[in-house]
């Protein structure tokens, strides 16, 4: 799964064809990348929120569920990874009191 959301090439065709303009499907990409493997799951929660918070700072839309951005990928990137980040986001704000 890992190396699936590794071949995203960056050519921002997902964000090109959404009427919304958003960018869930290549960041989530990104993020599943690193959230998949061993390594990178100490630090899932934090790089989750940033970003997150990143995207919604450059003024990307949010996802309205109508898979164009799975349909033109020209790798065949899977909205899995935008629920797997929507997941790990959730996950990351309910931790987020318990640390304090």
């Amino acid at each position: 799964l890992s190396m699936d959301a590794a071949s995203c090439i960056g050519c921002g065709a997902c964000v090109a064809t959404c009427k919304n303009g958003s960018a869930m499907l290549f960041v989530s990409a990104k993020f599943s990348q690193l959230a998949l493997l061993p390594q990178g799951q100490v630090e899932t929660y934090e790089r989750v929120q940033k970003m997150v918070a990143r995207m919604d700072e450059l003024g990307f839309g949010n996802c309205s569920n109508t898979y164009a951005c799975m349909a033109e990928c020209p790798k065949g990137i899977s909205v899995t990874n935008i629920a797997r980040m929507n997941r790990q986001f959730l996950a990351a704000k309910i931790a987020e009191p318990l640390k304090k």
